[in-house]
């Protein structure tokens, strides 16, 4: 018989449907509306407890485009609790639905949303620094030693009306860059640990150098070139230890030109890479200006605003129906514009 487990006396706690950095992720239901709900896990003996925090975070970040709702946090049992808005879909897992590649249109189409998630974070004063595109364990080793090896990517879609809009997720290893009234950045320092996925991790973050804003950007451009090119230079290194490992991927990653990485695409990727490079440890970066240098190529290849994704059209193939283009053809807002993101037009549950 299932055991009939309750959360704050009216969340049901359901299957488990994944690992999230600091804990397991379960389905639940409220009880009196039935509207399902994620439930994240982490045992209160966890060493390294963060579901605190990142439960903090969220309300921090509460109203931005892209990030669920956290709807109760607190303690049950021997668990601390954190109920949350169930998602789509990773990025990850409508990747290997498409057999490992993206459109140009596609990756252009998420580019615009990926910067404007991660501006809103810096914009409340955080960097996310585990910006990544894959199932693997963090590799903070204080943090590996103590939590589950396997996480969801950071990036998921939406829902029902939501269904073609990206949510950023999972801030454990979220850190605050400035003071949020003064904007005092917080000090240049080195020799720290490798915080975040080693795949996506920018150089500065393999040399030892503390994460900032910039950090976060370069580590977005790899994602967009693991999606363009179905994989990195720098996956499936042979290593007999993690460091070992983190030591080639680093060094293959500082050998490759820019210009290597991204051949065979548009220039704009390689404008890209060198302008968050050429950025300094405190410089805000210019994200209005990386959206519309995206936003100029897109026009400029003939494509449609219409959230119209290369798993859109995979699905409709499979289902044997044409995709409905959203009615609205243009991008989102930026970050910080006040405005919520265009209804995409094609919703609901994605099954696999």
């Amino acid at each position: 018989m299932a055991l009939d487990i309750r959360i704050a006396g009216r969340y049901r706690l359901g299957r488990k449907i994944g690992g999230g950095s600091f804990g397991d992720i379960y389905l639940g239901t409220n009880i009196q509306t039935g509207e399902e709900v994620a439930i994240k896990l982490e045992s209160v003996k966890t060493r390294h407890a963060q579901l605190l925090y990142e439960s903090k975070l969220y309300k921090i970040l509460q109203g931005g485009v892209g990030i669920p709702n956290v709807r109760w946090y607190g303690v049950e049992g021997d668990y601390n609790v954190m109920v949350i808005d169930l998602l789509g879909p990773s990025l990850e897992d409508l990747f290997n639905f498409c057999n490992r590649k993206f459109s140009l249109k596609t990756v252009l189409m998420l580019a615009d949303q990926l910067l404007s998630r991660v501006e809103f974070v810096h914009s409340r004063s955080f960097i996310h620094r585990d910006i990544n595109a894959l199932f693997a364990q963090p590799t903070d080793l204080a943090v590996a030693l103590s939590n589950p090896p396997c996480r969801p990517d950071n990036f998921l879609m939406g829902l029902g009306k939501k269904a073609n809009q990206v949510h950023i997720i999972d801030f454990g290893l979220a850190k605050k860059y400035r003071d949020p009234k003064t904007h005092i950045h917080i000090p240049y320092r080195e020799n720290k640990n490798l915080t975040g996925t080693a795949r996506y991790a920018s150089i500065n973050t393999h040399l030892g150098i503390e994460q900032s804003r910039r950090d976060d950007m370069e580590s977005l451009g790899y994602v967009m070139m693991y999606f363009l090119r179905g994989s990195l230079p720098w996956q499936g290194l042979k290593a007999t230890t993690k460091r070992q490992k983190y030591e080639k991927i680093s060094e293959k990653k500082m050998s490759t030109p820019i210009e290597v990485l991204c051949k065979g695409y548009p220039m704009e990727f390689v404008t890209y890479f060198q302008y968050c490079r050429s950025l300094r440890f405190d410089d805000k970066p210019d994200y209005s200006y990386l959206r519309k240098m995206f936003r100029d190529l897109f026009a400029r290849e003939g494509y449609q605003w219409d959230y119209v994704f290369d798993w859109t059209i995979l699905k409709h193939q499979q289902s044997g129906t044409v995709p409905r283009p959203a009615p609205v053809a243009r991008p989102e807002p930026a970050a910080g514009e006040g405005e919520e993101a265009a209804d995409p037009a094609y919703g609901g549950r994605f099954d696999f």
